[in-house]
């Protein structure tokens, strides 16, 4: 299989490697850097896109890739505001649209853990539910993408809570959940739900060991979305 790889920071780099180490071919590998090179590609030549650039050129980036047929996945977190005009784009052109905020699988089970969780806490009284995630400096955007995906997940299962704010150490809104983000060195990726009481507190978390198994799982999804159609995500891939 033939992979685009638009986007070449250090997930990039993984990814093209594990993709290698698979039996794959590296179509191309486009930064900020040598963005001119894209037009240069034959899309013919390309059977998937992997995107894992930076917010400001994941949009165009991703509708380069529908305009052209060719299925396209993508992690990059921070600009989901354009997310419903893509899902459209790539009904019109029937294409294939792949985004996850995470591609761990571990992750993504995490992400069931907390659900589930969600639902149970409300037979529970006197929880304040908060989140906090810690990454590593290079990462740009705050809260991440995952968490963010976690409190949706939080709201979408627990009475009480319709949105989320990022915490500066203030005054917190309760019926808002509580994202506070840490930015620390070389950490890939921590997250903790907290429900908090007078009497207890209750946690669940996930701590990524590298970014081995954020590009593994991409790779896989790659391998899997070649020949589907419509806007996808990892519910659909992992079929939980």
């Amino acid at each position: 299989m033939n992979i685009l790889l638009l986007g070449y920071g250090k997930m990039g780099q993984l990814i093209g490697q594990i993709a290698e180490s698979r039996g794959h071919q590296i179509a191309g590998k486009i930064n900020i850097d040598n963005r001119e090179e894209l037009e240069q590609l034959d899309p013919g030549k390309i059977d998937v896109a992997i995107e894992f650039s930076q917010p400001e050129a994941a949009v165009e980036n991703i509708s380069w890739c529908l305009e052209r047929n060719i299925p396209i996945l993508s992690g990059t977190t921070g600009w989901l505001d354009r997310k419903t005009d893509l899902d459209q784009l790539t009904l019109e052109k029937n294409g294939a649209f792949f985004y996850a905020s995470n591609y761990s699988i571990g992750v993504n089970i995490f992400f069931k853990v907390n659900e589930f969780l969600a639902r149970l806490m409300n037979e529970a009284s006197g929880y304040k539910v908060s989140i906090e995630e810690i990454h590593h400096t290079a990462k740009k955007d705050a809260p991440s993408g995952t968490a963010i995906t976690l409190a949706e997940g939080i709201m979408n299962n627990l009475k009480g809570y319709s949105k989320w704010h990022l915490s500066d150490g203030t005054h917190e809104n309760e019926q808002s959940i509580s994202i506070t983000s840490k930015r620390i060195d070389p950490a890939p990726g921590t997250h903790i739900i907290r429900y908090h009481s007078e009497i207890d507190d209750i946690e669940i978390s996930h701590t990524a060991h590298s970014r081995q198994g954020f590009a593994l799982g991409a790779v896989l999804v790659a391998e899997w979305i070649k020949g589907k159609k419509g806007v996808l995500s990892m519910d659909d891939f992992l079929s939980f």
